[in-house]
């Protein structure tokens, strides 16, 4: 069974996300996997972190790793302003931040309105891309957050954080 059909079975016909913008580009990951969202927090820069690891944040007491999801996905970095947020995860039993230009909105949307990606995506690694929803006025990107890191980059938060 693919990843979107189990995220389809999973969800009872109706897929309940946060959806968030990079660029002018809209993603959107399960809700269950959401454990909070922030407005921008102090980041620690760690010596020798993975390039991809912009750094750590104290989130009450705890000391969780933040990942840029603009450098994860291959953009240019961009100043932070007043929109952007960290979204607070549970991937693979690790607690991560992602850090994104904007959150716009939760969403409900039905199984039947997502399709699987084209095989060809422009400028985005597509093993992490599980479905596009096609909303009446736009398309969202859903992300399966669990493969957004690769088991070696999943290896290297433990070390950091």
């Amino acid at each position: 069974m693919s990843g979107v059909e189990e995220f389809k079975k999973e969800s009872s016909e109706l897929l309940q996300l946060v959806s968030f913008m990079i660029e002018n580009e809209e993603f959107a990951i399960n809700i269950l996997f959401v454990q909070e969202i922030n407005r921008m927090l102090q980041i620690t820069k760690v010596p020798n972190a993975p390039s991809f690891v912009s750094g750590v944040v104290n989130l009450r007491g705890r000391v969780i790793p933040v990942i840029d999801l603009r450098t994860k996905l291959g953009l240019n970095p961009k100043e932070f302003d007043k929109n952007t947020r960290i979204v607070v995860v549970e991937v693979k039993e690790k607690t991560v931040g992602f850090i994104v230009d904007a959150v716009k909105e939760v969403l409900r949307i039905p199984t039947n309105i997502t399709e699987p990606p084209p095989e060809i995506v422009t400028g985005i690694n597509s093993e992490f891309i599980m479905a596009v929803g096609k909303l009446e006025d736009r398309l969202i990107t859903l992300i399966d957050i669990e493969k957004i890191l690769t088991v070696n980059e999943t290896k290297s938060l433990s070390e950091v954080a």
